[in-house]
């Protein structure tokens, strides 16, 4: 183990503000992060933009812009641009970005595993506030 890279990580307080790794965890909490990571880690092969975008529904093009030159610009994601008319462009996972993607994996399974107790608890908080406070005792 890396003992400098450990002292390192122990110094560091990820809910500070000025914490480094802070910035990291904001990429990754980002929805259409996980969704693109998850996308193509799904793939298993370099996608097309339109093919990204017809694999997340609701995303805009905006969005995903945005998303992929962010993922891209902190080495999650690699960019290829093939010298065709028009540019044909492939995004992929760099081995960085696959190890993130495995993050969106044990997510996904965790949300799968869990969305029935989470809408039940959905229900019940509504009914409860529908009904209103009720009396003590």
């Amino acid at each position: 183990m890396d003992t400098a890279n450990a002292d390192t990580k122990a110094n560091w307080n990820v809910p500070a503000v000025d914490c480094p790794s802070r910035t990291v965890v904001e990429v990754l909490a980002n929805k259409w992060v996980l969704y693109v990571l998850g996308s193509l880690r799904e793939h298993d092969e370099p996608m097309r933009f339109n093919q990204l975008g017809r694999a997340l529904p609701g995303v805009t093009q905006k969005m995903l812009t945005q998303t992929l030159r962010m993922l891209e610009r902190d080495g999650l994601v690699s960019r290829k641009v093939y010298p065709t008319v028009p540019p044909r462009v492939e995004y992929g996972l760099t081995p960085l970005g696959e190890e993130a993607a495995l993050l969106t994996v044990a997510i996904g399974e965790w949300a799968l595993t869990h969305v029935g107790q989470i809408l039940a608890s959905r229900e019940a908080f509504t009914a409860s506030a529908a009904a209103g406070p009720q009396p003590l005792g």
